[in-house]
């Protein structure tokens, strides 16, 4: 088996990408979906967040997302004690997964802030889904009805798509000059000739 991640800034089509994959027979994990999930489920990470931020931060078992969020975006210490609290359970999470998928030739990590959190060691190999910045703009604005100072205040939150891309093991280019298909399916052929 190879795992492998999918990161790509924020617009750049990883989702999509994953998605491909997905339907493709490969089954990916994704760390967004999964971090919601153990921060209502995990004890570890409740009884930690209970006593960072009191137990008004759970309200009847519901996470108390506004007063989180209020919390993790007034300094960004804040923002790295609450990750110090979930990323090492999602890491944990992920390896598990892996384990209980040990029979597929491939599996998969969706992350958007995947070496930000330190999760780029879980895995054999980084797929980087690349699209330029406008691009990215673009398609970020439209998706989540936002301005465009709200997208490239989150775009400036994670670092550079030329850092990441120098980072990672393969790049699939999402700005429509290549098709999507013969990349993926050149990115299997060559991950399986790394098993």
């Amino acid at each position: 088996m190879i795992s492998i991640a999918i990161t790509g800034g924020i617009g750049s089509g990883k989702s999509f990408v994953s998605a491909m994959l997905q339907a493709g027979g490969i089954p990916i994990y994704n760390t967004d979906d999964e971090a919601k999930r153990l921060m209502l489920s995990d004890e570890g990470i409740r009884r930690d967040l209970v006593a960072l931020l009191g137990e008004e931060v759970y309200q009847d078992g519901v996470l108390n997302k506004p007063l989180l969020a209020s919390y993790l975006f007034a300094d960004s210490a804040n923002a790295a004690r609450i990750n110090g609290i979930v990323h090492p359970r999602v890491k944990d999470d992920f390896l598990r997964w892996v384990n209980q998928h040990a029979e597929q030739e491939i599996v998969g990590m969706e992350c958007a802030i995947l070496f930000e959190a330190g999760f780029e060691d879980a895995v054999d190999a980084v797929v980087m889904v690349y699209a330029p910045e406008e691009i990215r703009l673009e398609r970020a604005m439209k998706r989540d009805s936002a301005t465009e100072a709200q997208i490239r205040a989150r775009m400036k939150a994670q670092i550079s798509d030329e850092e990441k891309c120098r980072k990672s093991d393969y790049i699939i280019h999402n700005d429509g000059s290549l098709s999507l298909e013969n990349q993926l399916s050149a990115l299997i052929g060559q991950l399986k000739k790394r098993k």
